[in-house]
């Protein structure tokens, strides 16, 4: 089975690219040449960084290796994708072009057509070659037009109409592709420049209210900083990190909430790029839980890391702050290692009459969340889709993409997370830190 879907995947792939090489490179050009080879090196070479990029990542490869191929090769994920939707979109486009350049060529040969003077009649008896002052002078050519040679002017002219309307067909497709084409690439170019500058930039702060029924007047007003998804990695490294820690600081949370999937890679390669996480700043500290990205890269050593820099991990743990209950689980990726989500032992014997805040990396643990009483889940994982279409996806495999939703008693909050994961790029998903104010139903 597995096979079977490898070979689809692989079918569909070689497929669209050779869709892509076609309509910018084969359409565009009269003959096989340089051009044609160069496109197909062009797509070839960028799948093959791409696809080197995604294994070196996950196999551990030499980390000056990873960050070698992850600009060129996730950056062309991201083009492709777009280069591929622009294409298709330019297929509605490609007709409408070709029939208004035709209707305009044919009004431009309209009054031309109009204006050939007709033959004067040849008296009786006349020779085809007199001469004379009644013999009227051959008119210059029109540039670009044929020469009329004797008698058989009009006809000549005529035939090198049709010949060049049989001659202008395929011109005008290659001037057509070329148009589509051009305005493809560079609709594609500019969504992903304009999304990666927007990821690079740092994230953006939402804030959004949560009134809990159980939460004690006094509470009225608590600020929690929520932030999933770093991706620190061979793209996103220090100076992203420095930029998010600045960036929650600046709302003055009285909570900071890191909810899984802060790094792509071990401690090793990305300990100094972790590190301004020590200056996370909030009167009752830093909390961090466990995403499915952190398996991946070693999440032991991962949770002894951000604990020496002053984070408390939630292993399955929980914590009775004074108005309410903080607690949070392991992501289910952990499950492969025996280190799996546990609402057993993170809520078992918890006090319901208090209020109760879980983190959870995933939004897919909410339904555990609703049987365990929870009053709201703090999640991200699903990026908001980040590469839009992707949020189609998305939401096919989450319950919730990403904001505010009620389910039963318990309210579920998914931020769109703050880094990307593969392309540094996001297209219709904002990367974002949320401040999460509580508030009582009390006040």
């Amino acid at each position: 089975m597995v096979i079977v879907i490898l070979l689809v995947v692989l079918t569909v792939l070689v497929t669209a690219n050779w869709y892509l090489w076609r309509r910018l490179f084969r359409d565009t050009t009269r003959a096989p040449g340089l051009a044609r080879r160069a496109g197909a090196v062009l797509i070839a070479g960028g799948w093959a960084l791409a696809v080197g990029a995604l294994v070196a990542e996950r196999a551990g490869a030499p980390f000056w290796l990873q960050r070698t191929l992850a600009w060129p090769g996730f950056l062309w994920l991201a083009l492709s994708i777009y280069l591929l939707l622009t294409v298709v979109a330019g297929e509605a486009v490609r007709p409408l072009l070709r029939w208004f350049l035709k209707r305009r060529a044919a009004r431009v040969r309209a009054p031309a057509a109009a204006g050939i003077p007709r033959p004067e009649p040849v008296p009786a008896g006349a020779g085809s070659g007199e001469t004379g002052p009644s013999a009227e002078p051959a008119e210059p050519a029109e540039p670009g037009e044929p020469r009329e040679s004797g008698g058989s002017g009009g006809s000549a002219r005529d035939g090198g109409g049709v010949a060049a309307g049989n001659v202008a067909d395929p011109s005008r497709r290659v001037f057509v592709s070329r148009v589509v084409a051009g305005a493809a690439a560079a609709v594609a170019v500019g969504t992903v420049g304009a999304g990666t500058y927007g990821v690079l930039n740092g994230p953006a702060v939402k804030r959004v209210t949560v009134p809990l029924a159980k939460l004690p007047r006094a509470a009225h007003g608590f600020r929690i900083a929520v932030v999933s998804d770093i991706h620190l990695g061979p793209v996103l490294g220090r100076g992203f990190a420095q930029k998010v820690v600045d960036t929650i600081n600046s709302t003055q949370p009285d909570l900071i909430a890191v909810v899984g999937d802060l790094v792509d890679g071990s401690v090793k390669d990305l300990g100094p790029a972790a590190a301004p996480l020590a200056q996370l700043s909030a009167r009752h500290g830093a909390y961090f839980v466990t995403g499915n990205h952190e398996y991946f890269s070693g999440a032991g050593e991962w949770v002894e890391e951000v604990r020496r820099l002053g984070l408390r991990p939630l292993e399955n743990a929980r914590t009775e702050l004074r108005h309410f209950d903080l607690a949070g689980v392991n992501d289910v990726a952990g499950e492969d290692e025996g280190e799996g989500p546990d609402f057993q032992k993170a809520l078992g014997d918890r006090d319901r009459g208090r209020a109760c805040v879980l983190l959870a990396h995933q939004p897919v643990q909410i339904h555990d969340a609703v049987d365990h009483g929870v009053d709201l889940q703090l999640s991200g994982h699903t990026h908001g889709g980040q590469l839009w279409p992707g949020n189609l996806l998305a939401a096919a495999a989450n319950p919730t993409v990403a904001g505010l939703e009620r389910y039963g008693d318990t309210q579920l909050y998914v931020t769109r997370g703050a880094g990307a994961w593969g392309p540094p790029t996001r297209v219709g998903a904002e990367s974002d830190i949320t401040v999460v104010e509580l508030a009582s139903r009390e006040a």
